[in-house]
């Protein structure tokens, strides 16, 4: 299996290098209005903005922010296949402006312009993040009545281009692409507690101040619950290229815009950890699974399934041929499709070998290669191996 991730310096109100219909799922994050960071952001896509600010309008400054990002959800809607989903993390903002305090509620705002678009909203994930600080409250201290309720949450909204998508039956790459019964109970919950924070590692410390990544799990954990293998996923805010490495581990296509060339450029060295990435995401999720088998099994409890490929009992059918695809050779080349440090790539496609095809070259700075394998399930850990369960360490 082989998959292009592309990426565009740009402006994503600006979708027309994209076909439309031409991605089957958004995964991003904007800049969340009102937070003082992207103010500038903001304020660059229209100066009208950092007037309101400057004259104590947050209110107008509020409304202007989501007018830009409207923009972006109307080119999404455009390239959004039927029955696509997207999934947009954002959080509300807590400022004061002049001499008057307020929440912002962008997650309000984003359904609503979803809405307005004609997508269906589903039921939402509220992520709640890791708060650092003890000190955690703000306003008078101890006493009443003017403290406030500190947000220690996000949102992941989530909506649907029109009717469900359907698939041909017994569909190969869709039944490959099926989660763990444990996974889907754990991920399709609507309170996301253990997804932690991005650090972030950018060797720039500019880039480090202006990015805003959230951690990989989280577009990992949303390319396997809303795309199958071989689907694309766009991200219009890509900032740091986190969609795109989830992406290059879960074996999905990518498109990323971003309107910042320098975390364009260093996302080399991200994408250079795609095949550990995925062979450690890989590992954990068996690994998980066996402790839940070995859990399973001590209460007594008999799955009654096994899984063809990795020797291991699952609960349902639709496990049965669950397959997990490692990231074995990543290749940056021009958009145009020639190589860079190395030539053009070709890769072993069954028993030809042929060019990637990489969509929507036209309109990629930047086009990554990668080509996957399937995971292959290490010595000694089958479903008949005394204690396969407590051998996860070994994963």
């Amino acid at each position: 299996m082989e998959t292009s991730h592309c990426v565009h310096v740009g402006d994503a109100r600006d979708l027309s290098g994209l076909d439309a219909d031409s991605v089957d799922l958004v995964v991003t994050s904007p800049p969340y209005p009102m937070i003082e960071m992207w103010d500038d952001v903001f304020a660059a896509l229209d100066p009208e903005i950092g007037g309101a600010l400057a004259d104590g309008d947050g209110e107008a400054a509020f409304e202007a922010m989501h007018d830009v990002l409207r923009d972006v959800w109307t080119e999404v809607e455009r390239v959004l296949a039927p029955g696509g989903i997207a999934c947009v993390n954002v959080g509300d903002a807590t400022r004061s402006v002049g001499d008057r305090f307020r929440v912002y509620q962008n997650h309000a705002r984003v359904v609503e312009a979803f809405a307005d678009l004609g997508f269906d909203p589903l039921p939402d994930v509220l992520w709640r993040k890791p708060v650092n600080s003890a000190a955690k409250f703000m306003g008078s201290g101890m006493v009443p009545p003017n403290a406030y309720v500190t947000l220690e949450h996000e949102y992941v909204l989530v909506f649907r281009n029109g009717a469900s998508r359907s698939f041909p039956p017994g569909d190969e790459d869709r039944y490959e692409s099926a989660y763990f019964w444990e996974e889907r109970n754990r991920w399709f919950s609507d309170v996301w507690t253990e997804v932690g924070g991005e650090r972030q590692t950018l060797a720039d410390e500019d880039l480090r101040a202006r990015s805003g990544a959230f951690p990989l799990e989280l577009p990992y954990r949303l390319l396997c619950m809303y795309s199958v293998y071989g689907d694309t996923v766009l991200d219009p805010f890509w900032g740091t290229g986190t969609t795109s490495l989830a992406a290059m581990a879960a074996g999905r296509h990518s498109v990323g815009v971003e309107r910042d060339a320098g975390f364009v450029e260093a996302f080399a060295d991200r994408a250079a950890e795609a095949p550990r990435v995925s062979r450690d995401v890989n590992a954990s999720r068996l690994a998980s699974h066996r402790e839940f088998v070995g859990e399973t099994r001590a209460a007594g409890d008999d799955l009654g399934y096994e899984n063809e490929h990795y020797d291991v009992p699952v609960r349902t059918r639709q496990e049965e041929t669950l397959r997990l695809y490692d990231a074995v050779r990543v290749v940056q080349t021009g958009a145009d499709g020639g190589g860079v440090d190395g030539g053009s790539v070709n890769v072993e496609t069954g028993d030809s070998t042929e060019a990637f095809d990489v969509e929507a070259s036209a309109f990629a700075d930047s086009v990554y290669r990668v080509r996957h394998e399937p995971h292959e399930q290490p010595e000694g850990h089958g479903s008949g191996v005394a204690g396969d369960a407590t051998g996860s360490e070994d994963a």
